[in-house]
């Protein structure tokens, strides 16, 4: 697909979900469908300012809050300090490596909630992580 399409593509997207397509969040959208990296604001401002030169940390902020309570994006909090962000809303789990900070997709389809649990509350966000030494780090013993 080419980028004028997928721009297309990523407007109607967001007017279907009740956002009006400006080019900023036309672009913060864009960059996380092509970086499943599970990036911070700080990382996505620093990789589109290049691109938007207008661009604000705060414009990609509130567009990812946006996002987020239209179901666009989840947020991650793996660590207190840092919240980052995946455009993956459907339930899966995180593998953070604490040596070089990636962070990583897993399935979680072993995991069961307590149906009484469920049953009984409302729940509004479901988190999976888990903290280790990645494969990479592993292998060049940088731990």
């Amino acid at each position: 697909m080419n980028d004028k399409n997928q721009i297309s593509n990523i407007s109607e997207i967001l007017r279907e979900n009740g956002i009006s397509p400006s080019l900023q969040r036309i672009q913060v959208y864009k960059y996380l469908l092509e970086n499943h990296t599970h990036p911070n604001v700080d990382t996505i401002y620093k990789d589109l300012v290049h691109i938007i030169p207008t661009l604000s940390k705060t414009t990609v902020y509130n567009t990812l809050k946006l996002f987020q309570s239209k179901g666009l994006v989840s947020v991650l909090t793996i660590d207190e300090n840092e919240a980052r962000f995946d455009i993956n809303t459907h339930i899966h789990g995180h593998f953070k490596c604490i040596n070089c900070n990636k962070i990583f997709d897993f399935d979680v389809e072993s995991i069961k909630i307590d149906p009484k649990i469920e049953k009984e509350n409302k729940i509004i966000d479901e988190q999976f992580y888990i903290k280790g030494f990645c494969k990479e780090c592993l292998e060049n013993e940088e731990i």
